[in-house]
């Protein structure tokens, strides 16, 4: 094949890939007829000063047991000091506001983190402020200050596509800032266990450690995505990775920059999935998908926009429903406050409603409760765990004298029944406590021992 033949064949494929005119008219001659070659060379100029890496530091206390015996201390030579241990963490992270200095990153790189340093592609090392982190998400929003930075622009993320080229920027190992390329090989992925709510861009372009809170862009140069994780068995890359959306984070930071948490939406039903009986029972074909309706709690957005029991919720928004677990993921994800559609099969029938999500609430008071639950706290299983399969509310705190106490909680304590009716929400709680029973029995889980506690 000609030297020519080949820089044709590559300037096609530039023009296939849909690289702007600016870019193309940046592009370098490559061969001695002077036909262009195709590089992304040009936007990654623009891109690369906005990509850092991040490194934390956490300070760990360790605990000698010779220590506490004054005459071992003395014996073995043990200094009457706390021993400590210094924890690191290495990762990347994404500078999306020049002006006020905001880089975007992944909550694992920063977890528990005492001390944050992110060293910018010109090699200053800055001192860096977490605003706020969603291990839900796994997002991290910090802060630094210097001049000159540079930040990348967020791209509409609905618009992306399955087969979009795209480029991941990173850490890798600790190696330095790498740049690797692929396609968008799926979008909406989720069902990835320990990750929290999920909606992710899957990508063959090669993430390894160290690229967690990098950039995802696209050929324009725009991010599209966070990266995250990566499917392996190994633990190296084998073309599986996974990024965060840039319109997802972008509102994780929203929420981050104005209430300090992000505060999750709720329909305010319980569903449960669609078996193959139930399917026959109401009537939906052969590949059933949605959530079924089991209970819809009174004054809630569901309730308000029309949601009855018995209804199969199949989407919210432009999002397909396909299972209990779907709808719990997507509308933990949905901006608070914001109308929705919701889609639903009633009777066999498809319908359209249209509801206002609520904040679900943190923690409820065990006095707002029973009398019975006085001095306790309870709030939800955090999401991870919740996708590992745990349910139930945890017993956040307990005042120390109080009724609760004296009928024996302990914070920690998972409650997982009352009676022996399940509980899986605080939502779930306040219906089955508003019910008044006689006999207030609590199944509890305490480590591994499991037991019921009889409120009095």
């Amino acid at each position: 094949m000609s030297i020519a033949l080949s820089a044709l064949r590559l300037v096609t494929i530039a023009a296939l890939l849909g690289l702007s005119g600016s870019l193309r008219a940046a592009l370098p001659s490559a061969d001695a007829s002077g036909n262009p070659l195709p590089s992304l060379a040009p936007m990654l100029e623009q891109v690369t000063p906005a990509v850092v890496n991040i490194h934390s530091k956490q300070v760990q206390r360790l605990r000698n047991p010779l220590a506490d015996d004054p005459f071992l201390r003395r014996f073995f030579g043990i200094p009457d000091m706390p021993q400590e241990r210094v924890r690191q963490s290495l990762g990347s992270g994404v500078i999306v506001d020049a002006e006020s200095g905001l880089v975007l990153t992944n909550n694992h790189v920063i977890e528990g983190a005492d001390d944050i340093s992110v060293t910018l592609a010109d090699g200053r090392t800055l001192e860096a402020e977490l605003v706020g982190s969603d291990p839900d998400t796994d997002v991290a929003l910090v802060r630094v200050t210097a001049d000159k930075l540079t930040a990348l622009p967020l791209a509409d993320t609905k618009r992306l596509r399955v087969g979009d080229f795209v480029v991941a920027v990173g850490n890798p190992f600790g190696l330095g800032q790498t740049v690797t390329s692929g396609i968008v090989s799926a979008l909406g992925r989720n069902g990835l266990r320990g990750l929290g709510y999920q909606n992710f861009i899957q990508t063959d372009a090669s993430i390894n450690p160290g690229n967690s809170g990098g950039a995802l862009v696209n050929l324009r140069g725009e991010l599209i995505g966070i990266n995250s994780a990566i499917f392996s068995p190994s633990g190296g890359n084998i073309g599986i990775g996974f990024a965060i959306p840039a319109s997802l984070a972008r509102e994780v930071m929203r929420q981050l920059l104005a209430y300090g948490e992000v505060r999750r939406g709720s329909l305010g039903v319980v569903a449960q999935d669609i078996t193959p009986e139930l399917a026959s029972a109401l009537a939906l074909g052969q590949q059933p998908r949605g959530a079924l309706v089991a209970r819809v709690d009174a004054g809630s957005p569901a309730q308000t926009a029309g949601v009855r029991v018995g209804d199969v919720i199949t989407q919210l928004e432009d999002q397909q429903v396909h299972d209990r677990a779907a709808l719990h993921n997507i509308e933990g994800l949905l901006p608070v406050g914001k109308p929705i559609r919701i889609g639903v099969n009633r009777d066999g029938k498809p319908m359209s409603l249209k509801a206002v999500l609520k904040a679900r609430p943190k923690e409820l008071a065990g006095v707002d409760l029973d009398p019975r639950l006085a001095g306790a706290s309870f709030a939800e299983v955090p999401e991870r765990m919740r996708q590992n399969g745990v349910a139930g509310v945890v017993v956040s705190k307990i005042e120390n004298g109080s009724r609760a106490e004296s009928n024996g909680l302990r914070a920690g304590d998972l409650v997982t029944h009352i009676g022996r009716r399940k509980i899986d929400t605080l939502q779930t709680l306040q219906a089955l406590a508003d019910d008044a029973p006689r006999n207030l029995a609590l199944q509890v889980m305490r480590g591994r021992r499991s037991g019921v506690l009889v409120m009095q």
